[in-house]
């Protein structure tokens, strides 16, 4: 179990407060205050308890429950591997790791197959795991096969030389041919499923460059800086230019009949744990993104 000793900022809600600084959604904040594993100066309280500026709020967050991590033949893209490291082509549609009632059939699974070996860090849960990408997006994450690797890895992220390089197609024409974003990035106030640009959020930066306009749309290339929740989705909002195909930032009308976000990981350049080594990989973007630049390609002419 892990202890987290917290101390309120302002007046407000307990479960809100703690929502904001676990980064959990209000409910599984709520389950914690009910299970008893949260105290405001030492006593058990509720969950609409009010909390002042300057009260200690200690927070026990219980292990992960093991789940029954079976290895599953699932066929992946393994761009690279060695003793240390996987370079994973992750396909749209497919969960990197199991957890909020996702069992099963999730990267993790392919990878306890497919792999000799997985880093242990991120427990039971999360074996090999170092950085994300989510569900309906695709492309290139790195997986560590042993501890060591994970430490420098996680380490790399941290301090920014692990660069991680997507493409996505945006709704509308972006005025500006380059730039970038810094915001706050937390829960929304309105959905604690989703991420908002909040002032109770943490620091979230993203470059953007335009790779080419059409007609109504515009195809860019994201550079990350910070690795936030659904960051580059929530930014792309942020601009007035939703990705297109997201069901939860964008556009409810589905043109193009997708069956998710037109965002995909093109490039991760990273340092071989081991070596020192600067590597790059890249993928090209599957079949259903090209098919839809190629819709608007022939629009063009």
């Amino acid at each position: 179990m892990e202890k987290k000793k917290l101390t309120a900022d302002k007046k407000e809600r307990l479960d809100v407060f703690l929502a904001e600084k676990l980064d959990k959604t209000r409910s599984s904040v709520k389950k914690l205050i009910e299970d008893g594993f949260v105290t405001v100066g030492g006593e058990k309280v509720k969950a609409g308890r009010e909390v002042k500026n300057g009260e200690e709020i200690e927070v026990v967050l219980p292990d992960p429950v093991a789940l029954d991590l079976t290895p599953e033949d699932m066929p992946i893209d393994i761009v690279y591997q060695d003793g240390d490291i996987a370079v994973i082509n992750k396909p749209q549609g497919l969960t990197v790791h199991a957890g909020n009632g996702v069992k099963g059939a999730t990267l993790v699974n392919a990878l306890l197959y497919h792999l000799d070996s997985l880093s242990g860090i991120n427990g039971v849960m999360r074996p090999g795991i170092v950085h994300r990408i989510d569900k309906d997006t695709s492309g290139l994450l790195v997986v560590a096969k042993n501890d060591a690797a994970h430490l420098s890895l996680s380490e790399q992220i941290k301090k920014k030389t692990c660069r991680r390089r997507y493409v996505a197609l945006l709704e509308g024409v972006l005025k500006s041919d380059e730039g970038t974003v810094s915001t706050l990035i937390g829960r929304s106030e309105k959905n604690r499923t989703m991420m908002a640009v909040t002032p109770r959020g943490r620091t979230a930066v993203t470059h953007y460059k335009v790779i080419k306009r059409y007609d109504g749309y515009t195809f860019c290339r994201f550079e990350l800086e910070t690795g936030r929740t659904h960051q580059i989705r929530v930014h792309a909002k942020y601009l007035g230019h939703p990705i297109v195909g997201d069901p939860v930032y964008g556009y409810k009308s589905n043109k193009f009949g997708l069956k998710g976000q037109l965002l995909h990981a093109e490039e991760l350049v990273l340092t071989h744990p081991r070596t020192g080594k600067e590597m790059t990989f890249r993928a090209e973007i599957p079949d259903y993104f090209k098919a839809v630049l190629s819709v608007l390609d022939k629009k063009q002419k």
